[in-house]
C-alpha cells in the first residue's frame, strides 16, 4: 500500500499528490472491472477499463469520489461531468443516464462510493457548531463539486481500514461523519442539509421519491403520494421535478424500464414477463416505451448487450 500522501519532507501534499495516492489504494483494492465490494460497510470501489455507451442506471443517497478517468451523468436535462477532481453527492434515489467517457486498461476510471445512512447525516446536520455555508440556487438531488484536501484525506483513511479490519467497527462511523462534514462545508452540501432537515419541503418530497423507488410496479396515484409527503399535489409536482428533473410519472417509467432491462439481461426473462413484472398492463406500450428510450425493441437490445459483453454497474 502507498504511504499516506506522497510529498516532500516538511511540506503539505498537493491535491494532485493526494489524488495519486488515493487512486493507487483504490486500484489495489479494486482488481476487477465494475463494482468491487469491500469489508467496510456501504463502501464500494470502482474500476472501469474502457469507455461505454450511455446506459440507464440508478443512484442512491451516497457520496462518491472520482480520482481517475471521466464519467458523464444526466439527470433530467442536466448534465454533470465527473473527472479526477470531482465528488458527487446524491441525496435521493433517482434513475440517471450514465456514461464512462475516459478509461483504459492502462489508466482506468477509478472511484469510491460511500452509501449514506441518513440518520448519520441528520446527526451531523443537527450539530449546533456546524458552520453555515453559502447556499446555491441549484436544487437537484444530485450535485458535483471539486474535492477538497479534507475530503480526500478522509476518503483515504476510510479505504486504509481495509488493511486494518480490526479498526472498522470503531472508526468507520467517525470517518463517515467527517466525510459528511466535509461535504457540508461545500456549496453542494446544501442538498444533504435540506433532505435531512425535518419539515423541509425537499425532505418531504424525498419521502415520496423513496416510496416510489420501492413501489415502482404499483399504479401511480398522485393524491396518495402527495398525502404521504404531506403536501398538495401541485406542490409535490414542483418539488419532485426540482429534485429529480422529472415528473413522478417520468421517474416511475425510467425505473420500470431499467429494472425490466436488468431482469431480461441478468435473469433471462422475456419481454412479456419483464413488462408485467415491473407493472405494465400493456406489453405493446412497454415495447413502444422501451424502444423509444433504449433505441431498439427489448429482445434486440438484450441480444446486442450480450454480444457486446457489456459490464453492468451502477453509478459511482
Amino acid at each position: 500500500m502507498p504511504k499516506q500522501f506522497t510529498k516532500s519532507a516538511g511540506t503539505k501534499p498537493t491535491l494532485a499528490e493526494m489524488r495519486v495516492d488515493l487512486a493507487a489504494i483504490i486500484a489495489a483494492h479494486a482488481p476487477s472491472p465494475g463494482e468491487n465490494a469491500t469489508a467496510v460497510p456501504d463502501l464500494t470501489l470502482f474500476r472501469q477499463t474502457a469507455a461505454t455507451a450511455c446506459y440507464l442506471a440508478s443512484v442512491e443517497p451516497s457520496i462518491s469520489l472520482f480520482v481517475q478517468g471521466k464519467k458523464r451523468i444526466n439527470i433530467g436535462r442536466v448534465e454533470y461531468l465527473c473527472d479526477e477532481t470531482s465528488f458527487l453527492v446524491a441525496s435521493i434515489d433517482v434513475p440517471v443516464q450514465s456514461q464512462i467517457v475516459e478509461a483504459s486498461e492502462a489508466v482506468p476510471q477509478l472511484a469510491m462510493r460511500l452509501k449514506l445512512d441518513m440518520q448519520t447525516v441528520r446527526e451531523v446536520v443537527s450539530r449546533e457548531d456546524l458552520p453555515e455555508v453559502k447556499r446555491p440556487t441549484e436544487r437537484r438531488g444530485l450535485a458535483v463539486g471539486r474535492a477538497t484536501a479534507g475530503l480526500l484525506s478522509a476518503g483515504l483513511r476510510l479505504i486504509e481500514m481495509l488493511d486494518a479490519p480490526e479498526d472498522i467497527p470503531f472508526l468507520k462511523h467517525l470517518i463517515e461523519c467527517e466525510i459528511i462534514y466535509r461535504i457540508l462545508q461545500t456549496p453542494q452540501g446544501e442538498r444533504l442539509r435540506a433532505i435531512a432537515t425535518a419539515g423541509n419541503l425537499s425532505q418531504r418530497a424525498a419521502k415520496a421519491i423513496a416510496w416510489l423507488s420501492a413501489n415502482y410496479a404499483r399504479p401511480l396515484r398522485m393524491e396518495e403520494l402527495a398525502e404521504l409527503a404531506r403536501m398538495g399535489v401541485s406542490t409535490l409536482h414542483h418539488q419532485f421535478r426540482a429534485l429529480t428533473g422529472m415528473s413522478p410519472l417520468q421517474f416511475q417509467k425510467q425505473l420500470r424500464l431499467r429494472v425490466a432491462r436488468e431482469r431480461m439481461l441478468g435473469d433471462g426473462l422475456d419481454a412479456t414477463s419483464a413488462a408485467y413484472e415491473v407493472g405494465y398492463e400493456s406489453v405493446s406500450q412497454f415495447n413502444r416505451e422501451y424502444s423509444r428510450f433504449f433505441g431498439q425493441p427489448p429482445m434486440r437490445d438484450i441480444r446486442a448487450l450480450r454480444d457486446s459483453k457489456v459490464v453492468r454497474f451502477d453509478v459511482a
